[in-house]
This record gives C-alpha cells, sequence and structure tokens, in this order.
C-alpha cells in the first residue's frame, strides 16, 4: 500500500464489514440489475478459486455467499448492500472456466458478464481471484485481457495461501504481481489472502473502501 493512503481506512474498513450488510438480489440479465445508486466492486474469478468463501470471510458472515459443492453454478450477478445507509454494494459475478458448463451458458455468462463490465458506470474496481495452487491460468488471462478494453481498474487477489508452502506462496505471488504489470487496467499490488486462516483479509477490507473512495 502507499504511503499517501488515509490513515483512518483500515479502521473504517474493520467497522464498515462488521455492520450491515444484506443480499439485495440476482440479476440473471442486465436489465434486473439495481439502480445504479452507489459504488460497486465486482469479484471474479474460476468456478472453484474459493470466490464466496472469500466473500463470506471478507464480511464476517459464513452463510452470506452460498458455497456450492458444484462449481460453475452461479449464472447471474449476486448483489448485496454494505452499510446502513448504504455505502457501496459487492457484486458476485459468476465463476468462468468450468469445463462441465454447456457452451450457451458460457456464451450468455460472456455476454451478461462484458455488458456490465463495459457500461456499468458505477464499477469501481474488479477484483480477480487467482488460486494461489495454480497461479494465473490462459482462461484468467482473457479475463484479464477482457478488462484491459473494456478499460475496468482491476486488481489480482491470490486465495487459499494456506494451501501452499510459503515458498511456493512467494513464487506465485511474485508471478502474479509480474503479470499484473502488463496489463494497462490492473493495480500493480497484489493480495495474498486465506478464506480459512484470515491471511490478508484486513488488507483486502481496506483495498476495498480505498478503490470506493478512488
Amino acid at each position: 500500500m502507499t504511503d499517501d493512503i488515509d490513515p483512518t481506512l483500515p479502521e473504517r474498513a474493520r467497522k464498515l464489514f462488521a455492520g450491515p450488510i444484506a443480499f439485495l438480489k440476482s440479476a440473471p440479465a442486465l436489465q434486473h440489475l439495481p439502480a445504479p445508486s452507489a459504488p460497486e466492486i465486482a469479484f471474479a474469478g474460476r468456478s472453484n478459486v474459493g470466490k464466496s468463501s472469500l466473500l463470506n470471510a471478507l464480511t464476517g458472515r459464513n452463510g452470506l455467499a452460498r458455497t456450492s459443492v458444484t462449481p460453475g453454478r452461479t449464472q447471474e450477478l449476486n448483489y448485496f448492500d454494505v452499510g446502513n445507509p448504504l455505502v457501496f454494494r459487492l457484486v458476485d459475478m459468476p465463476g468462468y472456466g468450468f469445463a462441465k458448463a454447456p457452451k450457451d451458458i458460457v456464451k450468455k455468462w460472456r455476454f451478461l458478464v462484458n455488458d456490465y463490465l463495459r457500461g456499468r458506470q458505477v464499477l469501481k474496481r474488479t477484483l480477480v481471484l487467482i488460486d494461489s495452487r495454480h497461479g494465473i491460468k490462459d482462461v484468467d488471462r482473457e479475463v484479464l485481457e477482457m478488462l484491459d478494453t473494456a478499460a475496468v481498474s482491476y486488481r489480482l487477489v491470490l486465495t487459499k495461501a494456506d494451501k501452499v508452502k510459503a515458498s511456493a506462496l512467494a513464487e506465485v505471488h511474485a508471478a502474479t504481481i509480474a503479470e499484473a504489470r502488463k496489463h494497462p487496467a490492473a493495480h500493480p499490488e497484489v493480495i495474498a489472502t486465506s478464506s480459512e486462516k484470515g491471511m490478508g483479509i484486513a488488507e483486502l477490507r481496506t483495498a476495498v473502501l480505498e478503490a470506493v473512495e478512488s
């Protein structure tokens, strides 16, 4: 994090995520999106990257985002209101790159996500989750390029950091930073997280609020 960040940010972020957070709605198509009345932070990632677990850890609530036994279940944009009065919204995007999803569903996903990313004025940042055990795959690069093309600001976040040895994590972290720096719309810093151990969660909360207020 840079030195010019507001020093009150981490504590304000902690309080905000400890306060009211509620599921708002699922949007299967653009016409079902809520009115663009608050900043939005979207979460993207491969179907089994641990997105729901990270959202639950971030908000300190076990059942906020449903973790499915079958990856690729979520085919809608799921909206969560943060703060009362509303401060911003979290948007859980459908997981991508799951081989068993029918082609027409994959196509529908691409249209929905593409149109959302390109046209949503209140979208402040997309967090692209990368599994620490596997690093960036070609399917992730496709999404990064899609975000670059849409000129959407995004940040790479490593998940499941507790599942790899410290040396392997350092390696994948360095490789992910190197990849981020090749992309014009990517934030240069990468946060490593573990939903189970709580690693990086406070830092991610601060990064979310920083993006909301930028």
